[in-house]
């Protein structure tokens, strides 16, 4: 049982609807803003849990229950003892439902209301996912936080579709709710279950969704349907509405989302919670994220640059390796750079986000910001 409520609202900017807060779970404490760097499979992609801990500072990451159940499965997560235990994180964790994935394989699975059949991206074996199933597995998993199973509609869509596919979202997370209220407990714990805002790019559809979801009385709401693929103008609008319908007093979560800047904008509209693929996706590739602006550590112009890699990063990479040698890694496909530069990137989105949250709570965050991020936008 946890004694303190689940969300406590802090402080917010004075001149932008940013918020400092706390999320307490059955695994420790959260800070908010916060970035939840993404563990598909159980693992950070090529990041130890202890650098995630020492290093990156991470207070909660995230597994997914379409990867999860194809593999390992169920029995041997279940024997285990849920995610925490199986991968020895045990620190807040988060799962996805699924139905982003499921999204994902538009070309191998079929919508009915029922839920979704698709074939395995691993084999083509057929699988079955429902609200029911995703809630059943996502308590077997043992994440602190469980998403309720949505549809994520494709961008563009027409209003028709994105109606919808909004309607079924609703019906899907009723079902997720009664599900999930027969079995709220896993390993001895309970679990908090976050619904999803959906309706694409349509203000109304989004309205109407975060009244639906806002209605449910959860202990936080999640806003998904985002960064597909359409103007950052309009993820910022679709945000804004959202939050400003969303309660107050509950986290808010932007699914997916997304660069330095993406984070910071949506922060000021009042967003608590990030994930994405991001850091450590474009780190493998050789991005480099600082608050100096962006490096491509393939680019010639590091060849013979023996300076740190990153003079005002604070992750032990920064500074124990030069501009030159992350090069090099790269050029040779050397594993190493891959892991530098998923560390750095990590350690500097976490870093966003604490910083954020040191200037909300003196009221200088909106000016902060403005500062910032014309240099995060900086192709070096």
């Amino acid at each position: 049982m946890i004694d303190k409520p689940f969300f406590t609202l802090e402080k917010t900017d004075p001149k932008s609807s940013a918020r400092a807060g706390r999320i307490q779970t059955p695994h420790g404490e959260i800070r908010t803003p916060i970035f939840m760097p993404v563990g598909t499979l159980g693992t950070v992609k090529t990041v130890p849990h202890r650098d995630l801990r020492h290093d990156v500072k991470a207070q909660i990451i995230l597994g997914n229950t379409y990867h999860l159940m194809l593999r390992p499965g169920m029995e041997i997560m279940t024997k285990a003892g849920g995610l925490h235990k199986f991968s020895s994180w045990d620190m807040p964790l988060l799962t996805d439902s699924g139905g982003y994935q499921v999204y994902s394989l538009a070309s191998n699975r079929k919508i009915t209301e029922e839920g979704v059949k698709f074939q395995s991206h691993i084999d083509g074996s057929r699988h079955f996912l429902s609200p029911e199933t995703s809630m059943e597995i996502q308590r077997q998993i043992g994440a602190d936080i469980i998403m309720a199973f949505d549809e994520c509609p494709p961008y563009p869509c027409d209003k028709k579709y994105a109606t919808n596919s909004m309607h079924l979202t609703h019906r899907w997370l009723d079902r997720s709710i009664t599900h999930w209220k027969k079995n709220p407990m896993a390993y001895g714990y309970n679990q908090q279950l976050f619904p999803i805002v959906q309706g694409s790019v349509y203000p109304d559809l989004r309205k109407a969704s975060a009244e639906y979801i806002a209605n449910t009385d959860c202990a936080g709401n999640a806003i998904g349907g985002l960064s597909v693929g359409e103007p950052a103008e309009d993820m910022y609008a679709m945000c804004d509405l959202v939050c400003g319908i969303l309660p107050a007093k509950k986290p808010r979560y932007l699914m997916g989302v997304g660069t330095p800047a993406n984070l910071l904008e949506c922060i000021s509209l009042g967003v608590d919670m990030f994930d994405c693929v991001m850091p450590t996706r474009n780190g493998r590739n050789g991005m480099i994220f600082t608050k100096n602006g962006i490096l491509n550590m393939r680019n010639q112009k590091w060849r013979n640059d023996h300076t740190p890699l990153d003079p005002d990063g604070d992750c032990y990479v920064d500074q124990m390796y030069s501009k030159a040698y992350v090069r090099h890694l790269f050029v040779a496909n050397e594993f190493l750079g891959k892991q530098i530069a998923s560390l750095h990137n990590l350690r500097f989105y976490l870093w966003l986000m604490e910083t954020a949250r040191e200037k909300i709570t003196e009221g200088t965050f909106s000016h902060w910001k403005a500062q910032i991020i014309p240099a995060l936008q900086t192709r070096l």
